[in-house]
């Protein structure tokens, strides 16, 4: 299905290990980075980032993405998703429910591909259309002019 190089996804899975280490994580432990490759062919960082309150919290995908978007580029191909306890990667780390809501928000669903990955040799690959299926995004609020 990926129509990225390896040599690609290796760099976004490594980039994605690299940001455990900056994971701020003092309720649950539980580490998360990602690694958002723009059309661009710029890749953006994040880490999840906990807070006392845990509502203000932001997970690694979103954190990559708002990242992103606030420096101007709202256009992107695939994102790379680890996580574990205390940064010890032995299990795939899904995206959360909100974090397919953002990707939705600027990713084409049938070819943004996601990587949910325990190392450059284990990994899983998905469309965003397939962890989100019939996902609600801008194409959905625009108005549809009708005869008159």
């Amino acid at each position: 299905m990926s129509e990225l190089s390896n040599k690609t996804v290796s760099t976004l899975i490594d980039k994605a290990l690299d940001m455990l280490q900056y994971s701020y994580t003092p309720y649950s432990g539980f580490k998360v980075g990602a690694a958002l490759l723009a059309k661009n062919g710029t890749i953006y960082g994040g880490c999840n980032i906990e807070n006392a309150a845990y509502t203000p919290c932001s997970c690694a995908e979103r954190t990559a993405f708002f990242k992103a978007v606030s420096e101007g580029v709202k256009e992107f191909d695939a994102i790379a998703v680890v996580g574990g306890p205390d940064g010890k990667v032995t299990e795939y780390t899904a995206p959360c429910g909100v974090c397919r809501q953002v990707m939705m928000e600027w990713c084409d669903p049938a070819s943004f591909q996601v990587f949910i990955a325990i190392d450059r040799d284990h990994y899983k690959e998905y469309l965003l259309e397939e962890i989100l299926p019939d996902g609600f995004g801008p194409g959905n609020l625009k108005m549809k002019k009708t005869g008159g």
